[in-house]
């Protein structure tokens, strides 16, 4: 069964070795991850399923990450001491697979133990000290958000009727077009879309957040969007409790850290 989500954000910057003096600019963040990996700890979840925006992606289908084990490094980043390891719930990705294609719902599999970044910073930051968890990788595809809220609640369907406890994780920056600090200089339409982020984690109906046109989702310059609307997708009808704990700019990217307590 589902027994907490969350979002998180993915930037290298939170990682000490990269982050350095600049890691300090963060501190909201911070200390909404250290809450996080502390409810995690509390929630004791079996299996961790991670939907994270820079693996393999599918214009047409969804995917999950099929290998025997996971390794994350931060190398790309100039960390080469830094590597995290997991073990894969292949027996719950395995039934996923198959019951999501009876239902001609397209979710393929890959396989691969490179876990990219976006896997490997929240697993770096909020699994240090749970004592015996499996990953469930998942990528998000390329289309469009009411798209990936119904995988989310098919998704669900098999995650909530499981036996053993999972947690759901949205690994999710948002705009990196704010302004004129952002890495994609600034637009218009990178306030909108992470206001429209922050309004539509904590409401119950996130339908307006379905919707956002495509000039604001892709616009902005943003890799969020399909994670949230995904793990939104794995709550739906289940009661919980949403918190927004943090957004910062600090760097002209959106960062923005949510939980959900699942009552």
């Amino acid at each position: 069964m589902i027994v907490y989500a969350a979002i998180v954000p993915h930037s290298p910057l939170l990682i000490q070795s990269i982050g350095k003096e600049h890691r300090d600019k963060l501190e909201q963040t911070i200390k909404a991850y250290q809450q996080i990996e502390q409810d995690l700890y509390l929630a004791k979840p079996d299996t961790i399923a991670i939907i994270a925006p820079h693996g393999p992606r599918y214009p047409d289908a969804f995917s999950a990450n099929m290998a025997g084990s996971y390794t994350g490094t931060l190398k790309s980043f100039g960390d080469f001491a830094t590597t995290v390891k997991a073990k894969s719930d292949y027996m719950l990705i395995d039934r996923t697979h198959r019951k999501l294609r009876e239902e001609n719902i397209p979710f393929t599999l890959t396989s691969s133990e490179e876990l990219d970044y976006s896997f490997t910073i929240p697993i770096l930051l909020l699994t240090q000290n749970l004592p015996d968890w499996k990953l469930f990788p998942i990528s998000p595809s390329m289309m469009d958000g009411k798209a990936h809220y119904e995988f989310g609640r098919q998704i669900k369907r098999v995650l909530h009727s499981e036996k053993a406890r999972v947690a759901v994780i949205a690994s999710a920056d948002l705009s990196h077009k704010l302004n004129t600090e952002s890495p994609g200089g600034a637009s218009s339409e990178g306030p909108k879309f992470d206001e429209a982020i922050k309004q539509g984690v904590i409401s119950e109906d996130p339908s307006a957040l379905l919707i956002l046109p495509s000039e604001i989702t892709e616009n902005s310059g943003q890799c969020g969007y399909r994670p949230i609307c995904t793990l939104l997708g794995t709550l739906d009808n289940i009661k919980r409790n949403a918190t927004l704990l943090s957004y910062e700019a600090p760097f002209g990217v959106g960062y923005l850290t949510a939980k959900y307590e699942i009552s």
